[in-house]
């Protein structure tokens, strides 16, 4: 979890009083045989810590708060000291002064538009190396921004390392900032969930009990594009009368959302809840028939589709390069690229149940043997061992 301001500075106290290791502290016991092992006894009195900023953690379920919870936690469990940060709860003046305190010996910041800017500042003051996470919002739209584009462009040619989700997100970057090639690392998302939390659905919106339920779990914002299934549902809805839409999320941009309210007036069969926490979504999707996807955009893998397909569900997501990276046509998932593809495939999968559980337990094999917990972990400690140089 991300700790609290105050908690967090007393432990950047506590290690500026440590003894650093004469090795790298990332690959001591490193062989030449074998990946680097970390030395977990004594580690954590020893290494300085790797300084984590992200524009939002902990309890937020958007889709950077999942992220970087899941990676500092891994972090963390391999024996890492990982301070880390969320900007929209901590001033600033604040996690700057803390940052400098701390001694970190690499600057992490997740979201190049929004933790990029003071990550670099900190980064440079401190003359540690800075690696940068992009989400789909820095490689669709910021980059290409005319106002947002110079503060991205700027905190990508000051790091060390930038890493992407897939490698689609990587090629499009590179193909804005050529020089920028060499320094792009593809690390793949995964999937955790700390805690399971029930969830009561039936409390919230009493379904039929032969529904067939559709989730569309995202952020209310244009970027996913929340109101696009509605005109192809209603004649979903007139074909097949037991299908459900409900979508669960926090209204990100306001408008967005009252559009979103105002277009679910007089549709009895769909609904949206609001935010739940992110421990219940396995709870959720247990009770989920189909999970929907109508992003514009995504940063090279969607937690929701992710999260959808680890726990057997099948996807019906918008043909774009993140989703592609995980959704393979009639295997892992079904994808649309215009409405009449949206409504076909809602119909699909409302009538044919045999279709449903094969995408579905394909989709959990998938997830289960490429994007394993283990992988994203060891793929952030490669970039970090190739960055922190060997004490002598």
């Amino acid at each position: 979890m991300l700790q609290p301001y105050k908690e967090m500075l007393r432990a950047c106290k506590e290690i500026l009083r440590a003894t650093p290791g004469t090795r790298n502290p990332l690959t001591r016991g490193a062989t030449a045989a074998g990946p680097a092992q970390i030395d977990r006894a004594g580690y954590a009195a020893r290494v300085p810590p790797v300084a984590v900023l992200t524009p939002f953690g902990f309890p937020s379920v958007r889709g950077n708060a999942i992220t970087a919870e899941r990676v500092v936690a891994g972090l963390r469990e391999r024996g890492l000291r990982v301070s880390a940060w969320d900007l929209s709860a901590t001033p600033e003046a604040d996690v700057a002064a803390a940052v400098e305190a701390s001694r970190p010996v690499l600057v992490h910041a997740f979201h190049a538009y929004r933790s990029g800017p003071l990550a670099l500042r900190l980064a440079r003051r401190l003359e540690v190396p800075l690696v940068v996470t992009l989400t789909g919002t820095d490689a669709n739209h910021e980059l290409l921004d005319p106002l947002h584009a110079p503060v991205v462009r700027r905190v990508l040619e000051g790091a060390a390392a930038v890493t992407a989700f897939d490698a689609s997100i990587g090629e499009h970057v590179a193909a804005v900032l050529p020089d920028l090639r060499a320094r792009l690392v593809t690390v793949p998302q995964a999937v955790h969930f700390a805690a399971a939390e029930p969830f009561d659905l039936e409390a919230r919106w009493r379904l039929p009990a032969d529904r067939l339920l559709f989730v569309l779990p995202a952020g209310i914002r244009p970027v996913k594009a929340p109101r696009r299934p509605l005109g192809p549902f209603d004649r979903v809805v007139a074909a097949e009368p037991r299908v459900r839409l409900l979508y669960v999320g926090p209204v990100l941009e306001a408008a967005e959302g009252e559009a979103l309210a105002r277009a679910l007036g007089g549709r009895p069969w769909a609904r949206h809840l609001g935010p739940i926490p992110h421990g219940s979504i396995p709870s959720l999707l247990e009770r989920a028939d189909v999970v929907l996807n109508c992003s514009i955009s995504e940063g090279g893998m969607a937690n929701s589709v992710l999260e959808a397909m680890a726990l057997g569900r099948p996807v019906l997501a918008a043909d774009i390069p993140g989703n592609r990276a995980l959704v393979e046509p009639e295997v892992t998932g079904l994808l649309f690229g215009t409405d009449a593809e949206l409504e076909a495939g809602a119909l699909r999968l409302a009538r044919d149940a045999s279709l449903r559980a094969r995408l579905g337990a394909a989709g959990r094999a998938r997830v289960s043997d490429r994007y394993p917990p283990e992988r994203e972990i060891e793929g952030y400690l490669q970039v970090y061992r190739r960055l922190i140089p060997v004490r002598a």
